[in-house]
């Protein structure tokens, strides 16, 4: 099989397949902010929530369901800022996907990258970076919100932990976005070849 990359380009490839599968994982699962309630652990991403309460009617008590899932709808996000986040989070994770792939097809696809396009991949590679670190950044505007605040003990607000915690899922997403915003564009630049000029 023919490639179309540098050996560079190879670790480029693979090394930016890593990013946007980091950074993907993270942004899916409902562990950026760790809290209680109820005595019950309760977690939340920017779209789903593990441990919620409901109302028992034969008790008549609030008691804690231990499922994990979305919310029910795009307006059940508990804050616009979260909103914003999971907009801006989940399309930085859909472009680094796309590079990802798409350098991963240059490994068995010859002259499908040339130094031109893996430096225009290295530009997209950077711009999904920049959108998942900005919905990083919007993340702790929403610690505000009501379902936040009864999970971090009543006192937390924007950019206040209160008694939360940040999860390893925020830091996964974060951590996946720097490497591909700073190693994995300086890369892009040497990862095609020269393309051949042929005489016809």
């Amino acid at each position: 099989m023919a490639s179309s990359l540098t050996c560079t380009g190879v670790i480029w490839a693979l090394l930016s397949f890593l990013c946007a599968a980091t950074s993907c994982v993270g942004f899916f699962m409902p562990y950026w902010l760790w809290g209680s309630q109820l005595g019950k652990p309760v977690s939340f991403g920017t779209f789903r929530r593990c441990s919620y309460p409901v109302h028992d009617e034969s008790r008549q008590m609030m008691v804690m369901v231990e499922e994990c899932g979305r919310y029910a709808s795009f307006q059940g996000i508990p804050s616009p800022e979260w909103r914003i986040c999971t907009i801006v989070t989940g399309l930085g994770c859909g472009l680094l996907l796309l590079v990802a792939l798409t350098a991963l097809m240059g490994c068995c696809v010859s002259e499908l990258i040339s130094r031109t396009v893996g430096r225009v991949a290295g530009g997209i590679q950077f711009l999904g970076g920049l959108l998942i670190g900005a919905g990083c950044a919007l993340y702790p505007l929403g610690w505000d919100s009501e379902e936040v605040r009864q999970t971090c003990g009543y006192i937390s607000g924007q950019f206040d932990l209160g008694k939360c915690e940040i999860g390893w899922a925020y830091y996964c997403t974060g951590a996946g976005a720097t490497a591909a915003m700073l190693l994995c564009t300086w890369l892009a630049c040497f990862s095609g070849k020269k393309q051949k000029h042929y005489p016809y």
